[in-house]
């Protein structure tokens, strides 16, 4: 499975760059690419129900997801991020607590850090709508990331912790060209309830894949002694 995944990856990865449908940083392989009409999709996903109902939104760092950020911060929404490689486990930004004028830094990684607050998952708030960036996805709402596993390890800490549930809601925002017939989905991976592209909604209507933690007979040791809070979970079994 792990092959299949790759070649979705290249394949979409070369069609973005052959059909010049990237935007800054125009960077595509090994990467979350971000694409042109990201900030059109990152509108129709904040203009969705599920985010305008939610209080606290959990959003990858990416640059696609970039604008999702900052209207979350602008509509009074607290934002959870994870921190790079989750070296430091996640940080809460509090738009209550900054100036108009910061809200725009404060949705980068750097800005994250220095305006927002390291927080331990038993910390935090619950969660209510959770936004990942993807390389490829389908219409059965399986996804590929750029294949380093983290968006699977957060959202398996923060189950284990009870701060996310089966039903909070999974989106994601990519390009047309990003839509793939099929994805294979291993038990670690989730699926997503909608995705966005800069022109519609894709609502998801297959049952959902979510794994209730983490599968720790599936995960490299090299991950958990990187990992703190994947090491601290593993020392309490």
């Amino acid at each position: 499975m792990s092959e299949q995944k790759q070649k979705i990856r290249e394949s979409v990865w070369k069609t973005l760059v052959q059909n010049k449908a990237l935007a800054f940083p125009f960077k595509a392989y090994g990467a979350i690419p971000n694409f042109k009409g990201s900030n059109e999709a990152a509108r129709l996903v904040c203009l969705s129900k599920e985010f305008l109902n939610a209080s606290v939104v959990k959003v990858n760092p990416d640059s696609p997801q970039t604008e999702v950020r900052k209207r979350c911060l602008l509509q009074g929404k607290k934002l959870v991020m994870p921190t790079p490689r989750l070296k430091q486990g996640f940080v809460l930004i509090d738009p209550s607590k900054l100036d108009s004028n910061k809200i725009a830094k404060a949705c980068t990684i750097a800005g994250a850090l220095k305006y927002g607050k390291i927080v331990h998952p038993e910390e935090l708030p619950q969660i209510e709508l959770i936004v990942v960036g993807s390389v490829a996805v389908s219409k059965d709402g399986a996804r590929v990331g750029k294949g380093e596993g983290y968006a699977e390890l957060e959202y398996a800490i923060l189950r284990t912790y009870k701060k996310v549930t089966r039903e909070t809601p999974i989106f994601s925002s990519v390009h047309e060209l990003q839509l793939v017939e099929w994805i294979p989905v291993e038990p670690f991976d989730f699926t997503l309830d909608a995705f966005f592209t800069p022109k519609r909604r894709f609502d998801v209507t297959r049952e959902k894949a979510r794994p209730e933690g983490v599968l720790w007979e599936l995960l490299p040791q090299e991950k958990i002694r990187d990992i703190p809070l994947l090491k601290e979970l593993y020392n309490k079994l």
